[in-house]
């Protein structure tokens, strides 16, 4: 079943469960000033309040479009009243729409669902480069300066979080709740085989060992 992933800078996002329509299933998530807390598989929508407590919805706006792992949401200006300028701000800060708050689920699904019928989804960033580390979602294949490195899908998902926060302390729970592993439970220890897999994986196609631990937090992925 395809993934629709709705993000919501709002307290909505914590609240709404996920909604499953013509073999798709849309689920919602919270965005915070730093991007998804999570991968992001598949078509991604943005919601982005006008007034937020940490920034303003323009520069979140334009974070978004300056991150590779959102660069292609379709974003969506929450306006506090119909105001021309606010449109234009909006639309000039990389918003593909805008609508009139307050937002409810099925306001936010409804648009969804008709953007999509119309054709206007925009699709998920095909790759993602960071020095000698290419990765391919389209392919499902990363490669070290071109060597090809041989990985499970499990671990392929685990190094795309983990370059996609590099020079950050992961923990465990971090890295559980990233890959969208919460349910079921999963042993934080489960975390160490995995990184354990990717690393010999890594340097077998010659990337070293940039994965580093750091006792009793976690793990980071050094950019060198």
């Amino acid at each position: 079943m395809d993934v629709v992933n709705i993000f919501l800078t709002g307290e909505l996002g914590e609240s709404l469960e996920d909604f499953v329509h013509d073999q798709r299933r849309f689920t919602f998530d919270r965005l915070g000033p730093d991007g998804p807390r999570r991968l992001v598989e598949g078509p991604m929508w943005a919601f982005i309040d006008w007034v937020m407590p940490e920034l303003a919805g323009l520069e979140m706006c334009r974070r978004l479009r300056a991150d590779p792992r959102t660069m292609d949401a379709h974003v969506t200006m929450v306006l506090e009243a119909d105001d021309a300028e606010d449109r234009r701000r909006a639309l000039r800060a990389g918003a593909d729409d805008y609508v009139i708050g307050p937002l409810t689920r099925t306001a936010v699904l409804d648009r969804v669902l008709a953007l999509q019928s119309r054709g206007s989804e925009r699709h998920a960033t095909q790759k993602f480069e960071l020095g000698a580390l290419v990765i391919d979602m389209a392919a499902l294949q990363a490669r070290w300066a071109g060597e090809p490195i041989t990985l499970r899908p499990n671990e392929f998902r685990l190094l795309r979080f983990l370059a996609e926060n590099p020079n950050k302390v992961l923990t465990r729970e971090d890295l559980i709740a990233g890959l969208g592993k919460r349910e079921p439970p999963i042993d934080e220890r489960t975390v160490d085989v995995w990184i354990g897999r990717l690393r010999r994986a890594i340097k077998a196609a010659g990337g070293g060992n940039p994965l580093r631990t750091v006792r009793s937090l976690g793990y980071v992925f050094d950019l060198g």
